[in-house]
């Protein structure tokens, strides 16, 4: 069951950032600016995605000491 959700975490975060890449070129493409709605959502997702993943490892590198 552990695995499960440490996998799951994992697709969840790289999907999440997928969209944020995807958020970023649509919005570029369409010659969007630096402050435009969607290159700021864009990049909030890709943080998000990254943190979810960098978290994930510290909480799994945790988990291996014990």
């Amino acid at each position: 069951m552990q695995r499960a959700y440490a996998t799951s975490t994992r697709v969840l975060s790289v999907l999440i950032l997928v969209a944020g890449l995807a958020m970023i070129g649509s919005t570029l493409a369409r010659g969007g600016g630096a402050l435009a709605l969607g290159l700021v959502l864009g990049v909030a997702f890709v943080a998000i995605g990254v943190a979810r993943l960098w978290l994930a490892r510290q909480v799994r590198a945790g988990n291996d000491e014990t």
